[in-house]
């Protein structure tokens, strides 16, 4: 081969390398594949039990058995084959526990709660803000009829953050942290210190069939809140609290929420957004089949003034129905600033949000209110077929009414209240 041939086929083969198609990305096996995740989430072949009582657990309410649990936990967790945590009828009392990964057993680790779980209530006893937390797993189902008592009410007290901002947040219930392929299904949450569950770091996770409850007073009991996961979904749960039945904060991306009963509460919203520097977009939210009961709120998207740059895009609310919302639908990107607010307009983007076939009763004259920024108003926001009526208190010559500002609008359908001017 000459020196020109040889200079030739190099170039060539460069050519090729350039245009070649990028390796796949690896594939995570989904460990729900073989696993029947019908009404009962039934034993495996050769699947070993681990039950709680086993490691000294008691069922008496009293005795912590916090570091029981633990144990359990890292039994299952390192061994071979099948492993199901069983946590048996009965009242456990535990405070802060930790079930971390990355385990050794085949996945999907199962735990199965049929017992009530009682928190503690000695604020001391929680080195961080949650009470029940799950990392770092690969395939993990809880379930079961068991439910989860924060017994929030001795600590809700102590909750400034209505006042401060920068305030300690109280114990979650239940978190997942950095977990992949995950489900929730059947559990009951009650009376959570702070949040009722809490999404983060995860992938792939389905929540389904969860009964949330807390008084229509308790301070920032949001139901479930999520934040930089993806590929999200929740369906065919109860959630009554003090605070948002589901919030969708930062970097949250591909989430459906369908079939949820929302009430009391402040609604299903996302965000608030734009309070952190350098905040994920949140993108790919589909809100569907949904009811809300007398909440504050009904579908409402919140952002911060004076906040750093990011975007909420893709967003859609679809076929819900309201009952005595007192705002049903809501894009307020002056959260927490008052009518008198001199901070300079919020940067978050809000674009392509669709709100079709909401229907329903207000309490407020003000059924659809759009307060977008300044500088950067709401683009492309769809409103089909929205059929609201007046509930509330007689108004003299008060009329039912849309307001926008700074929101660029399209309206198909019936519009009641009309359209803004």
């Amino acid at each position: 081969m000459t020196s020109l041939s040889f200079l030739l086929t190099l170039l060539l083969l460069a050519l090729v390398a350039v245009n070649a198609d990028p390796p796949p990305i690896p594939h995570t096996p989904d460990p729900f594949k073989n696993v029947h995740l019908g009404k009962d989430i039934k034993h495996r072949n050769n699947e070993v039990v681990f039950n709680v009582l086993n490691y000294g657990a008691k069922a008496d309410g009293k005795t912590d058995s916090s570091m029981n649990l633990i144990r359990t936990w890292v039994a299952a967790c390192h061994s071979k084959g099948a492993a199901r945590v069983v946590i048996p009828s009965g009242t456990f009392f535990i405070n802060q526990v930790v079930f971390a990964g990355p385990c050794t057993c085949l996945s999907p680790i199962i735990v199965q709660i049929d017992a009530v779980l009682k928190g503690g209530t000695d604020l001391s006893e929680f080195v961080s803000d949650e009470w029940i937390l799950f990392e770092k797993i690969n395939g993990l189902i809880v379930t079961g009829r068991g439910t989860l008592d924060g017994q929030g009410g001795s600590v809700w007290k102590y909750n400034d953050c209505g006042m401060n901002p920068d305030c300690t947040k109280l114990a979650v219930n239940l978190k997942l942290n950095g977990i992949t392929h995950g489900l929730v299904k059947g559990i009951t949450s009650t009376n959570s210190k702070g949040f009722h569950m809490f999404i983060t770091n995860s992938q792939g996770v389905r929540v389904r069939r969860m009964h949330i409850t807390a008084p229509e007073d308790s301070p920032n009991t949001d139901g479930i809140h999520l934040s930089r996961s993806n590929n999200v979904k929740i369906s065919r749960s109860v959630i009554a609290t003090g605070d948002d039945c589901i919030s969708i904060g930062r970097g949250s991306t591909n989430v459906v929420i369908n079939k949820v009963t929302c009430g009391p509460g402040h609604g299903i919203s996302i965000g608030s957004l734009g309070k952190y520097q350098d905040e994920e977009d949140v993108r790919g939210v589909t809100v569907r089949n949904c009811t809300l009961l007398s909440t504050d709120n009904g579908l409402r998207i919140k952002t911060w003034p004076d906040s750093p740059p990011s975007a909420a895009s893709g967003i859609i609310f679809q076929d819900i129905n309201m009952l005595n919302v007192k705002n049903p639908i809501l894009i307020d990107q002056e959260y927490s600033c008052s009518t008198t607010c001199k901070k300079p307009p919020s940067r978050v983007k809000i674009s392509d949000v669709h709100f079709i076939n909401v229907q329903g009763s207000s309490i407020s004259p003000v059924a659809v209110n759009f307060k977008c920024s300044k500088q950067f108003p709401c683009q492309n926001i769809e409103m089909l077929n929205i059929n609201l009526k007046y509930t509330g208190p007689p108004k003299a010559n008060a009329p039912f009414i849309s307001a926008c500002t700074n929101a660029k609008v399209g309206y198909k359908g019936i519009q009641f209240p009309p359209p803004c001017k």
